[in-house]
């Protein structure tokens, strides 16, 4: 199995405890859990598209030492300067608190506005 091939739902990590959270600039993040395993949320970027993290909600800081007890996506699909947008909210929640993740994908409408997540 290579680094791309296990993608996997955000759901995953409802009872994992998280260790450490990367940020890598605006198109990635790396969930270190205490178990061992660790998740890429990022997106592939193609030539007539953008997708990115637009905004943090809340601690991410949160999310480390305590088992996570909500994991959800939502998306919600629009227009933009470009064509097409996606956001795609993702939003975690342990007993220290709750932290919103806005992704937005814009393109012309023929590449993919979506942020991958996958099990490294």
């Amino acid at each position: 199995m290579s680094y791309w091939d296990s993608f996997t739902d955000v759901e995953v990590l409802i009872g994992k405890t998280l260790t450490k959270i990367e940020q890598k600039g605006v198109g990635e993040l790396i969930f270190h859990t205490s178990d061992g395993e660790s998740y890429i949320m990022y997106h592939e970027q193609d030539c007539c598209e953008s997708v990115y993290l637009e905004e943090i909600i809340g601690d991410l800081d949160d999310l480390i030492g305590s088992p996570i007890t909500m994991a959800e996506e939502i998306s919600q699909v629009g227009e933009s300067d470009w064509g097409s947008a996606t956001w795609t909210f993702y939003k975690f929640a342990t007993i220290n608190g709750y932290v919103t993740l806005r992704w937005l994908g814009e393109s012309n409408g023929y590449y993919s506005e979506s942020v991958d997540f996958r099990k490294l």
